[in-house]
């Protein structure tokens, strides 16, 4: 089976579609799917509800897919960088499920493990388990969370090869793995493609099992979300 596309655009053709849920990897700028998201800008869906950390910034990431007004909801745990955000958000333009980044985390891996819901103490008495079920185990509380399964999962890895087996580059690592997973097809893109047996089975961070289509962007922007340097002494 072919799991390579020709450009992003052909990647996403007959799978995205209005009012999907999508889980986008990355972690700020970090990781993140760049081709894929403009493919999915450039598609013209609409209404989406996208799983991920954060939105990018306001002309980043999926940053473009709130300009365009594509997203209609967002699961993230962090959305402090995006001034476009804050205003759809605040003018009630953009629904917002905020959820702690933990239990984001957990949400996409055990939707990936076909474990529907699960309990954990994160976010009891506050606002986060309003309306959800609690229940005590060994005298303390716990709030029930469910889990997340998208219909699609955008995700960036470094390596990919024929057979769809991944290997991610350090901190870009983030919430790919768990992205890829849960989502019911899993669309990846990568900077190199190498033949099946070159990516050590000790160095496979991400089973091709997982893995539906796979598109090369060999040279992304990588674009650096903050820029903290010292004086050179």
């Amino acid at each position: 089976m072919n799991k390579i596309y020709p450009n992003a655009a052909e990647a996403l053709k007959g799978v995205v579609a209005d009012g999907q849920l999508i889980a986008v990897g990355g972690f700020g700028l970090c990781g993140i799917p760049e081709a894929l998201i403009d493919a999915l800008r450039d598609s013209g869906v609409k209404n989406l509800t996208a799983i991920s950390n954060n939105a990018g910034v306001d002309d980043f990431g999926l940053g473009k897919l709130l300009q365009t007004r594509q997203i209609k909801k967002m699961i993230s745990s962090y959305v402090g960088e995006n001034k476009e955000f804050e205003r759809q958000y605040l003018a009630g333009e953009l629904e917002l499920e905020f959820t702690p980044q933990g239990t984001l985390a957990e949400k996409l891996r055990a939707g990936g493990a076909g474990i529907p819901a699960f309990f954990t103490k994160t976010g009891v008495g506050t606002l986060v388990a309003e309306g959800k079920e609690l229940r005590e185990f060994d005298g303390e509380t716990y709030v029930m969370e469910r889990s997340l399964m998208p219909e699609v999962a955008l995700v960036k890895a470094d390596v990919a090869d024929m057979s769809g087996n991944l290997r991610f580059n350090k901190t870009a690592r983030n919430f790919n793995p768990a992205a890829a997973t849960a989502g019911k097809i899993c669309i990846v893109e990568v900077e190199r493609i190498v033949p099946t047996g070159d990516i050590e089975p000790d160095d496979v961070h991400l089973p091709g099992i997982y893995v539906h289509r796979i598109v090369l962007n060999a040279s992304p922007e990588k674009r650096i979300e903050k820029r903290t340097v010292r004086d050179r002494k």
